[in-house]
């Protein structure tokens, strides 16, 4: 059996990809298609929740799906492995987001999301979140930029 891969839509805050099972006879389309924000704003020392929700073609099974959380800083620098769920979450247990990461995903209901803790400038970058549902394993990921400031103001508007 071959498969085509086909990229259908692709942007900072939704990727779809299509597979198409070719045999003899049959065609066969599963897809995955994830949601996440495309930047979110944060002030140094708080806790931030990072939305990703997909959507599956193929029925979530709990022992089949897998979530993956990675770290791009936007200056010139590695990418870092930040969370992993795979029926229960395993976050990093080195860098710099040790203890700085805990699970708020119901992978159920299609929430693969991740808060973080006390976040600070260090934490500045994209964000990337990977599910995997086998069938659909392929092409799948959101992506997060996220800025934070040390500080923020604070308005009042008084009525006339």
């Amino acid at each position: 059996m071959k498969y085509l891969l086909v990229c259908v839509s692709r942007c900072r805050s939704v990727c779809m990809s299509l597979r198409v099972f070719v045999s003899p006879g049959v065609q066969h389309v599963s897809g995955m298609i994830i949601y996440t924000a495309s930047a979110v704003e944060a002030v140094n020392g708080t806790d931030v929740k990072l939305k990703c929700i997909f959507n599956s073609s193929a029925p979530v099974s709990l022992p089949s799906v897998s979530v993956a959380w990675y770290f791009q800083p936007f200056h010139a620098g590695r990418e870092e492995a930040v969370f992993y769920y795979s029926g229960r979450g395993f976050p990093s247990s080195a860098g710099h987001f040790r203890e700085h990461v805990v699970w708020s995903g119901d992978v159920q209901k299609k929430d693969a999301s991740i808060t973080l803790l006390r976040v600070s400038p260090a934490f500045n970058g994209t964000y990337s979140c990977r599910v995997l549902n086998p069938p659909d394993v392929h092409g799948s990921y959101g992506e997060i930029n996220i800025l934070i400031s040390t500080s923020f103001a604070l308005f009042w508007l008084r009525g006339p």
